[in-house]
C-alpha cells in the first residue's frame, strides 16, 4: 500500500516581524528546522513518496544557506529510495528570473514541476502499485489562469492518479482572480478521475471530497502567527485498497495558542498573576496570546504581568479586555437613579449584611460581573 507524506507552505527562511529580534531569530530557526523534522518523519514512517505542493520557501530568492539545507534534506529522501515531487508556490514562484527553482533546477532532488499548465508529470511504482502524477506550476504570463483546468490530462490508464497544485479551490474562476493565487475550479477536479488531489496555499488544514477524489490542504505546520496558526500535525496519506486515508502526526515544535482567561474572581493584580501563571504553566515553551477578561477592582499593568508570568512561555502576549471600577465611581453609581444604581445599591446592601467570607466573595464577584454586563462587556 503506497504511503505518502504531503507537505505544503513550510515557508522556510521566514522571519516574523512582530517579535523582538532575538525571539524572531529563534522563531525563524524553528521554522527552518521544519523540513528536517518532516524528512525524519518520512524516513521513520517508511513512506514511498513526499509531495511538496508549494511555498516550500518564503520567497522566490531565499538565502543560500537555506537552499543548501533544503537540497541536503531532500537528497536524504532520494538516497533512501523515496520519491520527491516539488511544486513551486506563489511565495517561491517559478515566474521570476532569479527564482530558486530556475537556478537549482539541474540539481534539485527528485521531480521539480515546471509545467505552466496541467500536464502528466511522471509514472511511479510505489510499493508495487502504479501511481500517475499530474500537476501544474503557475508561471506568470504563461499560465492561463482563466482556463487552467479546462484541459486536464487523461486519467484512464490503470493505477492511481494524483493531481498536485498550489492554489485556491473555487466554484468559478472569477471568485479568485483578485487574489494572488491560482484558481482551481472544483467541478473540473471532481470530474477528472483523480484519487487524491494534493494542494497547497491555504494554511489551515482541510480535507474534502470532490467527486471520487480526496482533496487535501495539509496546512502550514506550526503556523506563522496567532492570526495564522496553521496546522499542528503532519499529513500522511495511505492509498489503500478501499480508498485514500489521511493520518495526522503531531509536530514537535512550539505551538501557537490563543487563550482567554476570566480573572473576575481575582481581588488584585497578584491574584491575576497567580491565575495567569497557572495557565502559562500548562503550555510550557509555546507561543501564547492570552486575552484577560472580566471585572476587577483596578486596572492591570500588562508589562509587569508579562515579566512576572512569561518565563515558561516561548513568548507571552497579553491583551487586556477587563473592566475596572474605582470606589469613588462605585459610590457615584450607587447614588444614581438608574438600573445600574439600583443594582449597585442592592449588592452593596447584601455585602453589608453578610459576615460569611465565602458569601461576600460571591457577592463581590457578582457585583463586578453585573457591572461589566451592564457596561456591555469587552
Amino acid at each position: 500500500m503506497p504511503r505518502l507524506l504531503h507537505l505544503a507552505d513550510l515557508h522556510l527562511g521566514w522571519t516574523p516581524r512582530d517579535l523582538p529580534v532575538a525571539l524572531a531569530d529563534a522563531r525563524r530557526a524553528q521554522r527552518d528546522a521544519r523540513l528536517r523534522e518532516a524528512v525524519d518523519l518520512a524516513l521513520r514512517e517508511r513512506v514511498h513518496a513526499v509531495l511538496i505542493t508549494g511555498d516550500l520557501f518564503e520567497t522566490f530568492d531565499p538565502p543560500g544557506d537555506v537552499v543548501r539545507d533544503v537540497r541536503a534534506a531532500l537528497a536524504r529522501l532520494v538516497a533512501a529510495g523515496i520519491a520527491v515531487v516539488t511544486v513551486p508556490g506563489n511565495h517561491d514562484e517559478l515566474t521570476y528570473a532569479r527564482s530558486v527553482y530556475r537556478r537549482e533546477s539541474e540539481r534539485w532532488p527528485g521531480l521539480l514541476v515546471r509545467s505552466p499548465m496541467p500536464a502528466r508529470l511522471d509514472e511511479l511504482v510505489l510499493d508495487g502499485e502504479t501511481v500517475h502524477l499530474h500537476g501544474v506550476a503557475y508561471v506568470g504570463g504563461v499560465t492561463d489562469v482563466r482556463n487552467v483546468l479546462a484541459d486536464l490530462p487523461d486519467t484512464s490508464a490503470a493505477g492511481r492518479h494524483l493531481f498536485l497544485a498550489h492554489g485556491t479551490l473555487v466554484h468559478t474562476v472569477a471568485d479568485a482572480l483578485d487574489e494572488r493565487s491560482l484558481p482551481l475550479p472544483r467541478a473540473a477536479l471532481a470530474a477528472a478521475g483523480y484519487a487524491y488531489v494534493a494542494l497547497g496555499h491555504v494554511h489551515a488544514p482541510s480535507e474534502q471530497r470532490l467527486g471520487g477524489a480526496l482533496t487535501v490542504y495539509p496546512g502550514c505546520v506550526g503556523g506563522k502567527g496567532f492570526d495564522d496558526p496553521g496546522a499542528d500535525a503532519w499529513t500522511l496519506v495511505e492509498l489503500g485498497a478501499h480508498g485514500v486515508r489521511v493520518q495526522r502526526r503531531r509536530h514537535a515544535a512550539p505551538a501557537l495558542r490563543d487563550l482567554t482567561l476570566d480573572v473576575s474572581a481575582c481581588d488584585d493584580e497578584d491574584g491575576v498573576a497567580e491565575a495567569l501563571l497557572g495557565l502559562v504553566g500548562r503550555h510550557p515553551g509555546d507561543l501564547l496570546r492570552v486575552r484577560l477578561r472580566g471585572a476587577l477592582p483596578a486596572p492591570l499593568d500588562l508589562d509587569d504581568l508579562g515579566q512576572r508570568c512569561g518565563a515558561e512561555a516561548f513568548h507571552l502576549r497579553l491583551e487586556d479586555h477587563t473592566s475596572s471600577v474605582s470606589p469613588a465611581l462605585l459610590e457615584a453609581w450607587g447614588a444614581s437613579p438608574t438600573v445600574r444604581g439600583a443594582f449597585v445599591r442592592r449588592l452593596r446592601a447584601r455585602l453589608d449584611a453578610s459576615d460569611d467570607p465565602a458569601e461576600r466573595e460571591r457577592i463581590t464577584r457578582a457585583l463586578r460581573l453585573g457591572l461589566d454586563a451592564l457596561a456591555g462587556g469587552r
